[in-house]
């Protein structure tokens, strides 16, 4: 049979080598759609058919090199390059399923080549092996068939391990041979153009993904980008050492910016707005935090460890490819120019007429250029915004009013604050769970008022939306709306009134139950200036945990009562209490026991801590079940507390914190949630009574909504009497 020895990229052109080149476009949309995939919804039909047309081909390409006698050296490379990509590509989406020691699959190859660098004996050339194709063909079925999920759980690990030991021992077969062999000349580095068209292609994709926030359809990578269009040009004419900057320095801003996508597209599912590049960091840390509550610490932790690797990874990998792009095109100037001028003509007239691909992004795409603007424009507002705020902490009406004339309507009597995880206003209405919490609202407000209750209700409007509790508890506590973790910042190193230390200069003992800190909180101290703070580590608790919570709201509340409100000669209490059972991931909540069988939380040994948190994302009909319980669990709970304690000197403000993920709530539940003050004193309800709330725990659709922010303020100027 013939051997053909054609160009540098000449073998393309072969009909084995637009098989192969097929291919590898199908491996880099499998590698756009798992980019898709961690940042929203998961794509895993298109994944596992894409991928499986792309293994499919692999046996076509060969077949067809061999028939038509057009076998060549670096279309056998490129072959095997394009199937280390599609491999490495289909570990890292399996891996957050799986488990992260997945991407050493498709990192074997790369350290092999990487190991290259240093060991020149492994340059040698292999004979063939048809046991070693047979491996590469396992990785790719036994990744896509884990990628499918048609395995049980409990067998995809064994799947994926047994073709990590035939890897493994086929690449150690190979460096056996070859150390036998050291001794000979070592060979030169292989030629680096097998994979310019995978560097060229990830390029490509990288600087035409749309905003991920809005998805991701196959129609949007069929675009141009005008910025590598500018790296070919400028790569046209610079010297070699500035090209070679320049081209890294391109590579790894473009690897920031997809990166950039994916975190935007994960704050905008979370949190329902953009990731901030000033002040968010923090996030990923409490992230960890939360994604251990639900897998355990060492999974967790292992998951950051593999997203890390991975953003590095990305990042490399576009500057590599992005150094590859400038160098062939430096190399190839006339080719280079003609295809520059074809491609900038084209999108010059897309741009001006318009032209969309199948309804999808615009063919002329500038989609990096606008993201990195849009990132610096971004900062610019964060740090404008920053010293705004920093002038609204300064203005404070109430920062110097006497102490004896703070709060003296609610003189002699316990304040609780109290926040509800999760709870907003899609519990209350127009949801599948929202009947179920309803019923509790309503038959909690008949129970109150046959106790003697007044209860009077509306809407406020929350900072945040599906996480970041401690936004929404700091606006309510300071009057300012602390919509980020700046503003947040910001307000700790102030010396901001907030509602804790307004009751505390007016002489409430101040206290703070958080149940779900398992750490020191800083802010206790900083913020609040709380006399005590309770958490999960010295409040006695011998109980197991359900679900994020460590301790359960039944205890929180008696633990509380024991310890702060009992009857007695003592100082009124001033207290923000958080119920955090209602706290994602959701399982079903605990049983409510007799009061006074509650002890120290052992009685809920072997109720219902043993069943699994719910993953919201992939069965959100469970979750919003589990979600609606657990809110008429903490009503429920709550209502009892005040029937077995009453006490005509306790008032109560009870309110959400922010709504649930949108795999609960749903995509337009906005960010009002439910506020209630209770109360067996009429002069309390009258002080209050041009809020225009209405009566019972269940707030109508058109009560009034105010911003969060508001609480603080309208609360000192209900209950205070200041002259002048």
């Amino acid at each position: 049979m013939e051997r053909v020895h054609p160009g540098r990229l000449t073998f393309l052109t072969l009909p084995a080598g637009r098989v192969t080149l097929t291919r590898a476009a199908l491996a880099v949309v499998v590698a756009g759609l798992t980019v898709a995939s961690y940042a929203g919804p998961d794509r895993v039909g298109p994944v596992v058919v894409i991928a499986g047309v792309a293994l499919v081909l692999d046996a076509v390409d060969g077949w067809v090199a061999r028939r038509t006698g057009t076998v060549t050296e670096q279309g056998a490379r490129f072959d095997m390059e394009t199937d280390a990509f599609l491999i490495a590509v289909l570990s890292v989406y399996v891996a957050p399923t799986v488990g992260w020691w997945v991407l050493a699959i498709g990192a074997m190859r790369y350290a092999y080549v990487a190991a290259t660098r240093f060991l020149p004996w492994l340059r040698q050339p292999l004979p063939p092996r048809f046991d070693a194709k047979v491996v590469a063909a396992v990785q790719g079925v036994a990744l896509t068939v884990a990628a499918s999920g048609l395995l049980p759980l409990v067998v995809t690990p064994v799947v994926l391990g047994v073709a990590f030991a035939l890897l493994v021992e086929s690449f150690a077969r190979d460096v056996r041979t070859l150390w036998r062999r050291r001794t000979e000349p070592a060979a030169e580095p292989a030629r680096p153009a097998v994979t310019t068209p995978l560097a060229f292609a990830g390029l490509w994709v990288a600087l035409v993904l749309p905003d991920l926030r809005a998805g991701l359809a196959l129609p949007d990578l069929v675009r141009i980008p005008v910025e590598g269009l500018v790296l070919v040009a400028v790569a046209l004419v610079l010297p070699a050492r500035l090209r070679l900057v320049g081209a890294i320095g391109f590579g790894a801003l473009a690897g920031v910016l997809v990166v950039l996508r994916v975190v935007n597209a994960g704050f905008d599912a979370v949190l329902d707005r953009p990731f901030d590049p000033l002040g968010d960091w923090g996030y990923f840390s409490s992230g960890v935090g939360v994604l251990g509550d639900s897998i355990g610490d060492p999974a967790a932790r292992s998951a950051a460890v593999g997203a890390v690797l991975l953003v590095a990874l990305v990042v490399v990998a576009l500057a590599a490819a992005a150094v590859r792009v400038t160098r062939v095109a430096a190399d190839h100037r006339p080719r280079t120019a003609r295809s520059l001028v074809v491609l900038g003509v084209v999108w010059t007239v897309s741009a001006a007429a318009g032209v969309h691909v199948a309804g999808a992004e615009p063919v002329a795409a500038a989609g990096a250029t606008d993201l990195a603007v849009d990132t610096v424009d971004q900062v610019r507002a964060g740090l404008a915004d920053s010293e705004t705020f920093a002038d609204e902490i300064g203005e404070d009406a109430w920062a110097d009013v006497p102490a004896d004339e703070l709060l003296q309507g609610l003189r002699g009597r316990d304040v609780l604050l109290v926040f509800v995880e999760s709870y907003g206003r899609s519990a209350t209405r127009g949801s599948s769970y929202s009947s179920g919490v309803a019923d509790a609202l309503l038959d909690g407000t008949r129970r109150l008022s046959a106790a003697g209750y007044r209860t009077r209700s509306g809407y406020v409007t929350s900072p945040t939306y599906g996480a970041a509790s401690w936004l929404a508890h700091a606006t309510t506590q300071s009057g300012l709306w602390v919509d980020s973790e700046r503003r947040y910042g910001q307000l700790l190193d102030s010396d901001r009134l907030t509602l804790a230390t307004a009751f505390g200069r007016a002489g409430w003992r101040t206290v703070f139950t958080v149940p779900a800190n398992t750490e020191p909180w800083p802010e206790g101290e900083q913020l609040y200036d709380v006399d005590h703070l309770y958490d999960s580590t010295n409040v006695g608790y011998d109980g197991p945990q359900f679900g994020y919570a460590p301790v359960p709201d039944q205890y929180t509340l008696e633990h509380l009562r024991r310890e702060e409100l009992t009857p007695g000669a003592r100082d009124p209490v001033f207290a923000e209490v958080d119920l955090v059972s209602s706290h994602h991931p959701w399982s079903p909540p605990p049983p409510l026991v007799p009061w006074d069988e509650v002890g120290d939380g052992s009685v809920f040994n072997g109720t219902t801590e043993d069943a699994e948190p719910v993953d919201q994302e992939a069965d959100p009909e469970r979750a919003q079940e589990l979600y609606g319980r657990s809110i008429q669990y903490s009503w429920e709970t709550l209502v009892s507390f005040l029937e077995t304690y009453p006490d005509p000197d306790r008032v109560l403000v009870v309110l959400g914190d922010h709504e649930p993920w949108s795999w609960v709530s749903g995509e337009d539940a906005g960010r009002d949630v439910p506020i209630t003050v209770i109360s067996q004193d009429d002069e309390v309800v009258r002080r209050i009574a041009d809020w225009d709330w209405a009566p019972g725990l269940l707030p109508p659709a058109d009560a009034p909504v105010w911003p969060m922010s508001d609480v603080r303020d309208r609360l000192l100027a209900a209950f205070s009497d200041v002259s002048g």
